[in-house]
């Protein structure tokens, strides 16, 4: 009993050797490497489908093997923190991201590809969950705080920047470099490791570490499936392929499973417990969505003004630039109001604001400048940071500093999981809603039309010196009165995402009531 006593007594009392902000820059680092690479590729895709002859449905498969892998990795981070320390892990886990960006660089297939983005993020799953623990355990008070402030920042402009960078490399060097530029980035960052990071007395190597073997198999179960059915369920028409429907069981089959193998076991991958804290659950649930809008938004967005703009990849990037600006802005408000505002109160104006920005977003056409497209992604990274921040700080600051890592993990497994579905279940969004407007707008393509007679003869008229004569420029005027009309729904169609985008944030303002504390941050 006096041990188990003086062990805990350890734990409140531990406190790094070296300054904290010396010990958390590594971690930071790396958080900032694993969150750009979820969205470096973005503005890519359509190259990376051009350089392996495949559609761009399957090119999101770069993005959703990534996120579905570190999903699967997360929570086993309790369990090897435990078996080679949080060190030795965390350094593990840098240099198979690293050795797997460069693998990304010299595919020469999209199944390699894929395969080494999913290694990617294997390596890079366990990186944010340990730089949020670091952090919240290095800390107190006031410095506290601010370190959660600088991980948030990191967590919310990092993504951001990825458009940007991606773009920049693509078009004036060649996509491979966007992942190459991670070899010297991952080799900085386990050298600082090695030299300040720091494991407190319940993150060490330990003796007789038990895996939950069963967890991770009905995880696995779980997880691979349930990213074969949002990848591949629009193009095999979702449930009407017998294929997607047994694979839907399977997956459903495995998440009972692994839920039911976590409460029962003796030694489960992770601690569900935690989800009886309040705060935490549902904090939880609202940083699933907000990850969910922040990568399909992002998803999406660049793709919007690359195939209807006709903006180029670096262009795309520098149009959704401004949500880093908004985010640095935000976080100079933060700084500035300091304790005069209730991190409950950060939050709604938080939510607020990402529903005006996705709103704003719904309201564009094909005319539009590029400041229609700046102020409201302005707007959105003014949101972003006000959101992310005391959500996650208020889902974590009720449990103690041991239940930390493993509620991290267990957090950040369930936001990359809603990452992912938001990711793949945004494509499918897009098809649908376009087929929808699509077969709107056709009834207008009618004879009783005056409007689309004008239009048509109009446009025979200025084709009959190109067809030779009145049957062919009529024919080639109504196609493209029809091509104009895709377009047109494939533009609605996006318009429509970013309302449910908008909607979504805006449901999610009440649960900001839920969450118990009124903390804030002294001036």
């Amino acid at each position: 009993m006096s041990n188990e006593v003086n062990n805990i007594n350890e734990e409140q009392e531990w406190k790094p050797s070296v300054s904290p902000w010396f010990l958390i820059v590594p971690v930071m680092l790396a958080t900032f490497m694993y969150a750009l690479d979820e969205t470096v590729a973005n503005v890519a895709l359509p190259h990376i489908a051009g350089t392996f002859s495949v559609s761009n449905q399957e090119s999101i498969w770069v993005l959703t093997s990534y996120l579905m892998a570190s999903s699967i990795v997360i929570p086993m981070i309790d369990f090897f923190c435990k078996f080679m320390g949080r060190k030795n892990f965390f350094m593990l886990g840098v240099f198979i991201f690293t050795v797997a960006s460069f693998m990304c660089g010299v595919a020469n297939s999209i199944g390699m590809i894929v395969v080494a983005r999913a290694l990617q993020g294997f390596g890079g799953g366990c990186l944010m969950p340990m730089a949020q623990s670091v952090c919240m355990e290095s800390f107190t008070g006031e410095a506290r705080n601010k370190a959660m402030a600088v991980f948030g920042l990191v967590v919310v402009v990092a993504p951001i920047l990825g458009p940007v960078m991606g773009g920049w490399i693509t078009e004036n060097w060649s996509w491979p470099y966007i992942f190459f530029i991670n070899v010297p980035v991952g080799i900085v960052c386990i050298t600082l490791a090695k030299m300040y990071l720091e494991d407190p007395p319940y993150a060490r190597k330990q003796k007789n570490v038990h895996l939950d073997k069963f967890g991770f198999l009905w995880l696995c179960v779980w997880l691979i499936p349930l990213q074969i059915v949002f990848d591949k369920g629009n193009d095999a028409d979702w449930f009407n392929a017998p294929w997607i429907c047994w694979l839907s069981a399977v997956a459903a089959i495995g998440c009972i499973l692994f839920f039911i193998s976590q409460i029962k076991g003796k030694k489960p991958i992770v601690q569900l417990n935690v989800l009886k804290d309040v705060n935490f659950l549902f904090g939880t649930i609202m940083l699933i969505l907000i990850n969910a809008v922040l990568l399909a938004s992002l998803a999406i967005l660049p793709q919007m003004l690359q195939n209807l703009m006709g903006y180029d990849a670096f262009t795309s990037g520098v149009a959704i630039m401004p949500r880093g600006l908004g985010a640095f802005t935000s976080l100079a408000l933060f700084a500035g109001i300091g304790g005069r505002i209730s991190y409950k109160t950060y939050g709604i104006i938080g939510l607020t604001c990402l529903g005006l920005g996705g709103w704003m977003l719904s309201d564009l056409n094909l005319q539009i400048s590029m400041m229609n497209i700046v102020i409201p992604n302005f707007v959105f990274g003014v949101g972003l940071v006000f959101t992310m921040m005391p959500i996650t700080t208020l889902s974590c600051i009720t449990l103690r500093n041991d239940q930390m890592t493993n509620a991290s993990g267990l957090q950040n497994l369930l936001k990359t999981i809603g990452g992912a579905i938001g990711t793949s279940l945004v494509a499918t969004m897009i098809s649908r809603f376009s087929q929808v407007h699509q077969f709107g707008l056709v009834k207008a393509l009618r004879d009783t039309n005056t409007l689309f007679l004008e239009r048509l003869n109009s446009y025979a008229g200025s084709l009959l010196h190109m067809a030779g004569d009145s049957i062919n420029s009529t024919y080639l005027a109504g196609k493209l009165l029809y091509n104009q009309l895709i377009q047109q729904s494939t533009l609605c169609a996006y318009m429509t995402t970013f309302k449910v985008f908008a909607t979504a944030c805006f449901i999610l303002i009440p649960f900001m009531f839920l969450l118990k504390g009124e903390q804030k941050t002294e001036s």
